[in-house]
């Protein structure tokens, strides 16, 4: 299968392009990233590969991808998704913070066309176990807060492994839950509040991916935890999505539907 991979000179791009040139069924084929255009991805990656990053989408419709990667940034990703849909290209996303509009934009497009997509918020599979297990409790517990921690250099917040916990979680509930307040001189104190849960972000350095759900109910709490303590526990993630998703019927939010 020939990957492709955009965002290739950031952190995860560069993660991605090692693992695809180390497995033996895939083969990197182009890497774009306009901030490193024109470097050879030998030196940026440090792999064995002639390919130069490229600093525009063309250069994976011409190295004949048959799936890109894409992990850029929240004010590009939505618009190089339409344009992998629209070039027959199927695309992996692990940037979040995509917009609604993008989302159905590219929703439609997959489905009128030859090409899917895996928009995954997060692809380490103990993250998605969390979020699964988080959906399972609240039917339980529907009393439930998140607590998101991030590196300092996320471009996002909430996370959108978080956004997707509490979309989850309120697609599971099966009691309405009474909100709690907060002190109105101090707004923002009880964070923010998405499918009528709250979500508390924090973004130091040190950190890579976190995410604790905190239940509580009578006499009692469970917590559910993830972390992620380096960037390579994404990878199995990212190669059962771009092994999966020529298999799927249209666009799909979730790792969950690849595993």
């Amino acid at each position: 299968m020939r990957v492709a991979v955009t965002g290739a000179a950031g952190r995860m791009g560069i993660e991605v392009c090692r693992t695809i040139d180390a497995t033996d069924d895939l083969e990197l084929v182009a890497a774009v990233d306009p901030q490193a255009a024109g470097s050879a991805l030998a030196e940026v990656a440090g792999i064995d590969t002639p390919i130069t990053i490229a600093g525009d989408l063309e250069a994976i419709a011409d190295a004949g991808a048959d799936v890109a990667v894409d992990f850029t940034h929240p004010s590009v990703v939505g618009a190089n998704l339409l344009w992998l849909l629209d070039h027959g290209i199927h695309a992996v996303v692990g940037t979040t913070g995509i917009a609604d509009d993008d989302l159905q934009a590219a929703r439609q497009r997959a489905a009128d066309g030859a090409a899917n997509a895996v928009v995954a918020p997060n692809f380490a599979i103990g993250a998605v176990l969390m979020m699964q297990f988080s959906a399972q409790a609240a039917r339980h517990l529907p009393s439930v807060e998140i607590v998101e921690l991030h590196h300092d250099r996320k471009a996002d917040a909430p996370s959108g492994t978080a956004l997707r916990t509490a979309e989850l979680i309120a697609g599971s509930r099966t009691d309405d839950v009474t909100p709690v307040g907060g002190d109105d001189d101090h707004p923002g104190a009880r964070g923010t509040n998405e499918h009528g849960v709250p979500i508390h972000s924090v973004r130091l350095p040190g950190l890579v991916a976190h995410q604790q759900v905190q239940f509580g109910g009578q006499g009692e709490t469970l917590t559910i935890r993830h972390d992620s303590l380096d960037r390579s526990s994404f990878m199995p993630g990212v190669l059962a999505a771009i092994r999966g998703v020529s298999g799927l019927d249209g666009l799909v939010v979730g790792l969950e539907h690849v595993l």
